[in-house]
């Protein structure tokens, strides 16, 4: 092999892993590097703050209100599970009063949300969070609506170990019944 040849060999050899490095980046701006999966990005408002965005009424429910609406997908293509989940939270010292309710066991969803729901519907990145990788199924529960004042837009799956992590807190919301994942 003459000395061009072997260069361009060895250039190759060295360049064709950088490629492939550099292909599995992050390519997407609007989901940073260090967002926690299932999260949505922020976005940047001169006049609302984020989570505070008014409804399409022009205002925001009151801050001790939680208005929730589940849609639970069980498999891709499978019929989606509606549910929903309202209750009062007249003081923040006070445990939220359940009003409405189409969840199996809507006490235990109130308690998960009240319990959790701020670090669950408003995750804040942590970079040196590890999550392991497994699957633990192709379940998918987009959250939307309110707690308290603040609009919620949460999807959670079960893709790696933190999402499962976040899916089993947060399971009687999704409809599950005694340790379940979600629809009865």
């Amino acid at each position: 092999m003459d000395m061009k040849a072997h260069f361009r060999f060895v250039a190759t050899a060295l360049l064709v892993p950088l490629l492939a490095l550099a292909a599995c980046a992050q390519t997407d701006p609007g989901n940073p590097p260090d967002a926690v999966p299932g999260s949505q990005p922020a976005t940047a408002s001169p006049t609302v703050p984020p989570g505070t965005a008014p409804s399409a009424t022009g205002t925001a429910p009151a801050a001790g209100i939680i208005d929730l609406s589940i849609t639970l997908t069980e498999s891709p293509g499978a019929e989606p599970h509606q549910f929903r989940l309202v209750a009062d939270v007249p003081d923040p010292a006070d445990a939220p009063t359940l009003t409405e309710s189409s969840l199996p066991d809507p006490a235990a969803a109130l308690a998960a949300v009240a319990s959790h729901g701020e670090k669950m519907f408003f995750p804040v990145p942590d970079p040196t969070r590890v999550c392991t990788q497994q699957y633990g199924g192709p379940e998918i529960a987009v959250v939307t609506g309110w707690f308290k004042g603040k609009e919620v837009n949460a999807t959670f799956n079960r893709t790696d170990g933190c999402e499962i992590a976040r899916w089993r807190t947060m399971a009687p919301l999704f409809g599950a019944l005694a340790g379940g994942t979600g629809a009865i």
